[in-house]
């Protein structure tokens, strides 16, 4: 949807106009003066000694192209993990456009840029919404970490990795194939790739499957195909039958099919008034079908998690070596 994400990102350029760099009232109270956002925020960090340390499931959302609906998927898939009593923190990682707090009608002080620039603490910018998940606003200047020092990369894995306490960590990733995009694939637990049944969404979908088995010889992630904006089961059906087959033949991948989103008029209502659809709608046919496909993911546990802390020590390594 991208005319939608547009007309929100000048929803919130103009709330940013009128009122400030900190933005209107926000959906939240800011972090310094919230004892109640400061203990959600330790109920995230603690989190891990409650559960054995065991780490976070890292889930990464992405498409071959933009406008499929990948935001919307990660936040209400955040959103349908917390209902289910998981602690779940929503990384924004699109180093382009950064959406997730678009969606969520949230003007964040900071961000990434600010802990990579030693500003501020990961604690300090993890923001609790008023949904139940917490989330890491993204920013443009990500993009840098490939150009720090070894001592300056071994402090903001240790920052990040602060996150791993949480039960679920949702990174949405931007579209298309660039190599952030694809690190962020190949380190995650299950990558969540997104299409819809337009030909040119497909072809995207297929292209970016097939760079990811082209770019890493090892891959310990499972692929899971989402069909967004389907008429019925039978449609879904039809295009993840047909991306699943061209995987295993060409590329001999194996590409699972987790399930489809209904092509729902309750979806860009709840974009426009920037509230998640499963709450602007819990009963609708998009919120349902969300439901369903955390539910499928939530029963196929990966045998082994490889921890947020590893899979950015991964992502460093690819970047020293390009």
């Amino acid at each position: 949807m991208e005319d939608q994400a547009e007309k929100l990102r000048e929803i919130m350029r103009q709330k940013k106009d009128a009122t400030g760099e900190t933005g209107s009232k926000p959906a939240v109270k800011p972090q310094e003066k919230s004892s109640d956002k400061s203990r959600g925020n330790e109920r995230v960090q603690s989190s891990s000694s409650a559960r054995g340390g065991r780490q976070a499931r890292i889930i990464t959302v992405t498409s071959g192209k933009g406008g499929v609906g990948k935001t919307n998927l990660s936040v209400n898939m955040a959103l349908a993990f917390a209902r289910m009593g998981k602690k779940v923190v929503v990384m924004d990682a699109d180093l382009g456009l950064a959406n997730v707090n678009v969606m969520l009608n949230i003007i964040p002080k900071y961000s990434l840029y600010h802990v990579i620039k030693k500003q501020k603490r990961i604690r300090e910018i993890l923001v609790e919404t008023e949904y139940g998940i917490s989330i890491v606003a993204g920013a443009s200047g990500f993009s840098q970490i490939a150009n720090m020092g070894e001592d300056e990369r071994q402090e903001f894995i240790n920052e990040l990795d602060t996150l791993s306490n949480a039960d679920i960590i949702i990174i949405d990733t931007g579209a298309g194939v660039s190599i952030n995009v694809l690190d962020f694939i190949a380190t995650a637990d299950d990558a969540v790739i997104i299409t819809t049944p337009e030909p040119t969404a497909i072809t995207d979908a297929y292209g970016i499957i097939k760079i990811i088995a082209s770019e890493y010889d090892t891959l310990n992630m499972g692929f899971k195909l989402v069909v967004n904006r389907a008429k019925g089961a039978a449609e879904a059906r039809g295009v993840a039958d047909r991306l699943i087959k061209i995987a295993g033949q060409f590329l001999n991948l194996k590409v699972d099919y987790l399930g489809f989103i209904y092509d729902d008029p309750a979806v860009s209502q709840a974009v426009l008034r920037q509230k998640p659809f499963i709450v602007h709608d819990p009963k609708c046919k998009a919120s349902l079908s969300v439901q369903h496909l955390v539910e499928r993911i939530d029963k196929n546990k990966p045998i082994e998690t490889a921890g947020f802390g590893s899979m950015l020590k991964n992502f460093f390594n690819r970047s020293q070596r390009d």
